[in-house]
């Protein structure tokens, strides 16, 4: 999944989620679902949303659980923990914790 983030190959990485899968967004009770997003929408967040020190905490055939710390495009940057629960091998629920981190 992170390969295919970092070579922008966007086939690649959303052939990593279930048809039904959820995003939901804790901040605002947003669920974004797979199809939402076009091609280019993906691609510009990819480029927005800048991820430093990405990676995997823990991985069974249930769960995959990862951090990263993401600036914003806003100047802010947080610690971000996402937790995908996994249906079939794939990314079927996701869901993200996030912590403000010191600017300057």
């Amino acid at each position: 999944m992170q390969t295919a983030k970092n070579q922008r190959d966007v086939a690649a990485f959303t052939a990593c989620y279930q048809d039904d899968w959820e995003f939901l967004f804790h901040s605002t009770g947003r669920i974004m679902r797979r199809g939402d997003d076009t091609e280019q929408a993906m691609l510009e967040r990819w480029e927005t949303f800048v991820e430093e020190a990405e990676r995997c905490l823990y991985e069974n055939d249930d769960i995959l659980e990862t951090h990263a710390l993401v600036s914003f495009p806003n100047g802010t940057r947080d610690a971000v923990m996402m937790v995908h629960r996994k249906k079939d091998g794939l990314i079927w629920r996701t869901e993200t914790g996030s912590t403000p981190l010191p600017t300057g």
